[in-house]
């Protein structure tokens, strides 16, 4: 029995059997969801999220729109073949181009500032290696993309954006930047004007096969039928399906209070993408870290720790804004899910159930394509 009461209106209006449900809200639930309408118009789609807002990555990452930096492609070929990193590329340009025309720029603040790698003066080697590589980086972005420069070195820029320490830059040319919150919410209004179900604070706690489908059983009692159920929950998934190959990872991020006369706009990388900051407007946003402390890392657990703190400050204050005070105005975290493999797992685990999930950092380029994947195979399957 619930442990909520629960009227004979509410039963038959939203705990009543459906096609599908998705657990979890974020860019991958909520296209998966209007995916699935798109495909079968006929078909109930009920929507799952523990939390009054998406939690985990969807509306708490940096709201890059970014492909991969030169350091991360480079270390990408050291563990991916060549095809596999092209590949993945693709998918993430493909997940772009959809997700702005779903949304619309407008309604998610896009904005196409450019990209930049940053390379400080004792980083002459890998510079080096980069440089070595971008002819052959701008034939294959030329090839997914039909731009035949994306990465170009700027390094007349250094100056002019005000760095310390930095030696070098290399510029990609089809990044852009956007509010992740703004995109969250216009794809909640798509999900609803299609038709889809969604039912906030529900925290799912086991998923449960049954002979004619399955049983999503809920922490407050609740129970949902369906026929086949998508997990999207990305960095939080191994907590219903252990067996998953990914592990969760928090991304720590400051804001700062407005900076008069900020020199730059865009979305800078450096590190092969471990450390990333942009402007929105004139505040500066700085994340990640994560590398410094891979284990204690590796968790779902939002907040802090010093150690990282520390090091996005130093890089803030010594290389971004030397010699300038800036004020933290907020610090906050969010849930990625990573693995060995960066390539996206898209995969139906029981006959009933898929997952959609391992987005690697990338979600805002690739969510859109993951979910309409997703969708296409729960149809299919």
């Amino acid at each position: 029995m619930s442990s909520i009461s629960i009227s004979f209106w509410e039963q038959t209006t939203y705990l009543q059997s459906v096609d599908y449900i998705i657990i979890g809200s974020g860019i991958v639930g909520l296209n998966a969801a209007i995916h699935l309408k798109e495909l079968a118009p006929k078909a109930s789609v009920l929507l799952l999220e523990r939390a009054a807002i998406p939690q985990g990555a969807s509306t708490k990452n940096a709201g890059f729109a970014c492909f991969g930096s030169p350091t991360e492609l480079l270390a990408d070929l050291q563990s991916h073949s060549e095809s596999e990193v092209w590949n993945l590329v693709e998918q993430r340009w493909k997940g772009l181009q959809k997700l702005r025309a779903k949304v619309g720029d407008e309604n998610m603040d896009y904005q196409h500032h450019n990209g930049y790698e940053l390379f400080r003066s004792n980083e002459e080697q890998i510079f080096e290696e980069c440089l070595e590589k971008l002819p052959e980086f701008n034939r294959a972005f030329q090839n997914i993309t039909g731009q035949s420069d994306a990465f170009k070195v700027s390094d007349e820029e250094v100056k002019a954006f005000g760095f310390q320490e930095i030696s070098h830059l290399i510029e990609s040319q089809l990044e852009g930047q956007l509010h992740p919150a703004k995109m969250i919410r216009t794809l909640q209004q798509l999900a609803r004007g299609v038709g889809v179900k969604m039912l906030y604070g529900v925290e799912v706690e086991c998923i449960e096969k049954v002979q004619n489908g399955m049983t999503v059983h809920c922490k407050n009692g609740w129970e949902f039928k369906s026929e086949k159920v998508l997990l999207t929950v990305n960095g939080f998934a191994k907590k219903l399906l252990p067996e998953l190959k990914l592990q969760p990872a928090r991304n720590q991020v400051l804001v700062t209070q407005p900076i008069p006369d900020l020199k730059f706009k865009g979305c800078f990388h450096y590190d092969q993408g471990y450390y990333y900051f942009r402007n929105i407007g004139n505040r500066i946003l700085l994340g990640g870290g994560r590398n410094l402390a891979p284990l204690e890392e590796q968790t779902d657990q939002f907040g802090q720790s010093t150690k990282i703190q520390n090091a996005l400050l130093n890089l803030l204050e010594n290389v971004i804004l030397p010699n300038q005070k800036v004020e933290i105005e907020q610090w906050w975290s969010g849930i990625l899910g990573v693995g060995e493999q960066k390539k996206p797992i898209i995969e139906m685990v029981e006959s009933n159930l898929g997952v959609a999930v391992r987005l690697g950092g990338m979600g805002v380029a690739i969510g859109t394509q993951v979910g309409e994947s997703a969708a296409e195979m729960l149809v299919k399957g």
